[in-house]
């Protein structure tokens, strides 16, 4: 449609391993950053930032929204994403997106004739999950979020449908989940296995009634950080 609004967005996601960066622009994303070479995220996401809006030819103030990948997934990471995103967006007077971690990474496969299931390692032999339904093209929610062990997961999965495994849990739990699902598991391969940030900006676009003011933008947590699991710890010890 010729009056279609199509959104300014800039993504940030720093909540894995892999860090990420993308513009999109006039219904195109005009910039995308992955950064996996040793560095930390707290090192590489602004000059990411500075690096796509140069490109572009934009400052702040042109971009109508910044989203922020907010978890699950590392808390500092998490934490990092969400600090910048709400810290550009109040400088420059505009919202923040909320975008979850295991929608975005089931953008990967888009258009998948089955359920695309993201697994995250969340330590302590647990995955951070959920499944998707990519059939119909944007995400429909077949399984809510959990941080639980990997066989609880697969066994929640429905026995008559094509799964295809992404996330940085897949590395550490791949050859479970064959074993566990046999040929209906396909495990993603390296280049579409971790989360890209143009799938934020795609996410973020679509849903204008999610928009919040910066000071409302907060991460997303299946669980307590692990300082606070250990005070809660110590202090049922003392009771």
């Amino acid at each position: 449609m010729a009056n279609e609004y199509r959104p300014t967005v800039l993504a940030i996601d720093t909540s894995g391993p892999v860090a990420g960066c993308a513009l999109l622009r006039e219904g195109r994303i005009a910039h995308l950053a992955v950064m996996n070479h040793g560095l930390t995220h707290s090192e590489t996401i602004m000059p990411a930032v500075d690096a796509a809006l140069q490109a572009a030819g934009l400052s702040c103030r042109d971009v109508d929204v910044f989203a922020a990948v907010a978890g699950p997934g590392s808390f500092t990471g998490v934490r990092i994403g969400v600090c910048a995103a709400k810290g550009l967006a109040h400088a420059a007077g505009k919202p923040c997106a909320r975008v979850h971690a295991l929608e975005a990474l089931a953008m990967n496969f888009y258009g998948f004739d089955g359920l695309c299931c993201p697994i995250l390692d969340a330590r302590r032999g647990q995955v951070y999950c959920a499944a998707f339904d990519m059939s119909r093209g944007m995400p429909q929610r077949a399984l809510e979020d959990a941080a639980q062990p990997l066989q609880e997961f697969l066994a929640r999965l429905p026995g008559d449908r094509r799964l295809v495994f992404v996330g940085d849990g897949v590395p550490v739990h791949a050859e479970a989940v064959e074993q566990a699902l046999g040929e209906r598991a396909l495990i993603a391969p390296e280049n579409l296995r971790d989360l890209r940030a143009d799938a934020a900006c795609l996410l973020a676009a679509a849903r204008p009634d999610t928009w919040a003011p910066a000071a409302q933008l907060r991460p997303i947590y299946l669980r307590a950080p692990q300082a606070e699991r250990e005070r809660k710890k110590r202090a049922e010890s003392t009771m």
